[in-house]
């Protein structure tokens, strides 16, 4: 791990609040797929939590870009990310996490809410171009259809490899979409739309209450805690 300064290259809107950043850094960074950073704009007081924070790789490793991804709100951290301009400069401290996918892993099921879909994003990316026959099941859970981040670029992957099975789940309204459902992923909702439940590596990513809500679904249909794989996203 250490810090790396980076220039930014691009900046790609995914959802009608979610939007990508892209930086070229600096040296190349060597991180994991399913590890995450941390954005420090104010460099004389790192321990300032408000414009210092961590996001998540939303792009895979072996780029000469990294990619994060942020639900833009009104806080410090996210209006000095979008008020930053191509070619203006960051600090960042790299790799972190411990909730990474590894290649011999067969089988995995990703249950994720909102944001949280960031890291499964730069696992996608790492199994389609390493062309692995990984079996995924994603189970990605929004309040709208309108938040659904990556979902073309999910769409694309999982029309091009049959071994991607992305199922989308609406909370707070009825999908015009009829391929997404209307409802919360609970241990029903998993039963019905995943196969081999014991034989899969499950990740977790999303806000605190929803990882403790999906570890006691996965814990429900007998997945053993080594199989359970959770990070969760505060304060971002």
């Amino acid at each position: 791990m250490k810090e790396i300064q980076a220039i930014l290259s691009e900046r790609i809107r995914r959802a009608s609040t979610v939007e990508s950043f892209r930086f070229k850094p600096d040296e190349k960074i060597e991180f994991l797929p399913g590890q995450f950073l941390k954005l420090i704009f104010d460099q004389e007081n790192r321990n300032n939590s408000d414009l210092n924070k961590f996001l998540s790789f939303s792009s895979a490793p072996g780029k000469e870009y990294f990619e994060v991804t942020k639900r833009i709100s009104g806080s410090e951290f996210s209006q000095a990310l979008v008020n930053l301009k191509i070619g203006d400069r960051i600090l960042i401290k790299a790799p972190m996490g411990n909730c990474i996918f590894k290649d011999e892993y067969a089988k995995i099921g990703f249950l994720i809410g909102g944001i949280g879909i960031t890291p499964v994003i730069s696992i996608l990316e790492y199994i389609v171009s390493k062309n692995l026959d990984t079996d995924i099941c994603l189970l990605y859970s929004n309040r709208t259809e309108e938040d659904i981040a990556f979902k073309a670029q999910i769409d694309d992957w999982s029309q091009r490899n049959p071994n991607i099975k992305p199922v989308y789940a609406i909370t707070d309204c009825v999908p015009k979409d009829k391929k997404c459902f209307s409802g919360i992923i609970d241990q029903q909702f998993l039963i019905n739309n995943i196969c081999e439940l014991k034989q899969r590596i499950f990740f977790i990513f999303g806000s605190p209450g929803m990882v403790l809500a999906m570890k006691n679904v996965c814990f429900g249909i007998g997945c053993v805690g080594d199989m359970v794989k959770v990070e969760n996203f505060i304060g971002y």
